[in-house]
């Protein structure tokens, strides 16, 4: 069982993967986004906002793998971790990224809800990384995304400022 210290320390790597303080939550960032927007490529940017999704759900997936996975296996930067695709071939495909952001989302909490958690100690799998360090990397790596995604949304005419 986590002491006080890290108990307080895992609530607050939690309210930062959740977002909603300095940041939008994902959830916020990722609603109602119509379909006619999501693989348009805005001129002088490289990326459109599937390509933004999938690599969110992509890098976060590969960093939960990381972090319970003994046997983890490597992806290939940065090939693997960006869709050549603009635009997701359906709905479906479109649903099945956005569903799994959250429940991967869930699954990295519940690593850090378990009852032996600990945040410190390096994976012997790793080069030094612990649950710590990848925690706050989830919550980094999601924030700065979902920031590009929302300028996207701008550029593209659908986002209003939350009030």
């Amino acid at each position: 069982m986590a002491n006080s210290h890290d108990q307080e320390t895992i609530n607050h790597l939690i309210k930062f993967i959740k977002g909603g303080q300095a940041f939008a939550p994902m959830s916020v960032v990722l609603a109602n986004i119509p379909a006619e927007i999501r693989g348009v490529q805005p001129s002088g940017l490289p990326y459109s906002i599937w390509q933004q999704v999938e690599h969110i759900r992509i890098a976060q997936w590969d960093m939960l793998d990381f972090s319970r996975n003994p046997d983890y296996k490597e992806i290939s930067w940065p090939a693997d971790y960006w869709p050549k695709e603009t635009a997701p071939k359906d709905d479906a495909a479109w649903d099945h990224a956005i569903n799994q952001i959250f429940e991967d989302e869930k699954a990295f909490i519940a690593l850090l809800e378990a009852p032996d958690v600990d945040l410190y100690t390096p994976f012997a799998w790793g080069k030094g990384q612990c649950l710590l360090r990848e925690a706050m990397l989830v919550a980094n790596h999601n924030s700065h995304h979902a920031g590009q995604i929302i300028i996207l949304r701008r550029l593209l005419g659908h986002w209003k400022e939350r009030k």
